[in-house]
């Protein structure tokens, strides 16, 4: 049966930037593993497969697959989806302020679209759950030689390495230099060693960014463990990094909002904004915004999976 499929780049405001995704807008009577193959076949970070809501305050059920394995939740497909919904005239654009919820595996994640004339302007999420602590990184030592940097390359004390999900973990890592974060390159079979079994195996790096006006930090992500060598923009990593920002700031009560270069190093340059609210100490809300760019239309022919 031939399927219809539109790709929008996202964090970008142009084409060939950002991160790119691929999104079926009706995907009913697909099957999972055709669902699997398909992603394998497109080969790009996520591909998202829309299906009918399973609840009254539900939008769309989403189902997220990177080239090797479905995933609960990730936020660059999250915009991408609600984008090219509108995109594909499956949902309709109410006010400048459009209020949709998309089902995921990690629970309903609301996406508020800001339009202007009838076209998208921005988007922005809130994942479905506040960041939470993993165990323990893997020791400096290790993460340096994994990431084909010297220790002192990564920073110590209240910025040492830790890991954080909203639904998909991430090994945080900050680093001491834009020039390290250039330099940063995964060994596979460091990595293998000593971060693939971690409760978070994707490494998402981060430095203070002072080349570019109007960013705050600059960031790569290496996520072998779904496939993809290194992603150009990840917004369910960026949600979780305000688990790994927040106590930085000594205030218990306060808004902030990091403007977060990503993709630099790879040719497609994305721009995230996390903004997240501190309430008695404590994360109280997190939100992960940016643009997204139409990019193509298709059809594709996915035949019944054998059994």
């Amino acid at each position: 049966m031939r399927h219809r499929f539109l790709t929008a780049d996202v964090f970008s405001n142009r084409v060939f930037g950002g991160n790119p995704v691929a999104v079926f807008p009706q995907s009913s009577g697909v099957d999972p593993a055709q669902m699997q193959r398909v992603a394998r076949e497109l080969n790009l970070s996520e591909t998202v497969f829309v299906l009918p809501a399973e609840t009254a305050a539900g939008t769309r059920r989403v189902r997220i697959f990177t080239p090797q394995q479905e995933v609960p939740f990730a936020g660059h497909p999250t915009l991408g989806t609600a984008f090219l919904l509108v995109a594909s005239g499956e949902v309709a654009l109410e006010t400048d302020s459009t209020r949709i919820v998309l089902e995921e595996g990690v629970g309903p994640v609301p996406v508020r679209i800001e339009s202007r004339g009838g076209e998208v302007t921005r988007l922005e999420l809130e994942p479905a759950q506040l960041p939470e602590a993993g165990p323990p990184a893997p020791s400096r030592e290790e993460l340096a030689t994994a990431l084909s940097l010297e220790p002192g390359d990564v920073l110590e004390g209240p910025e040492a390495p830790r890991a954080f999900s909203c639904g998909l973990p991430f090994l945080f890592v900050a680093l001491a230099s834009l020039a390290a974060l250039g330099r940063a390159k995964l060994v596979h079979a460091a990595w293998r060693r000593s971060i693939a079994t971690h409760w978070a195996p994707n490494v998402f790096l981060y430095t203070r960014n002072l080349d570019a006006p109007g960013s705050d930090l600059r960031a790569r992500m290496f996520a072998p463990a779904h496939g993809v060598e290194e992603d150009p923009a990840t917004g369910s990593a960026v949600a979780a990094l305000a688990g790994m920002l927040a106590p930085l700031d000594p205030r218990p009560d306060a808004e902030l909002v990091f403007q977060i270069d990503q993709g630099v190093e790879m040719g497609r340059p994305s721009r995230l904004q996390l903004a997240f609210e501190k309430r008695g100490g404590e994360l109280a809300a997190v939100r992960v915004s940016g643009a997204a760019v139409l990019v193509a239309e298709g059809e594709m022919e996915i035949p019944a999976a054998a059994h």
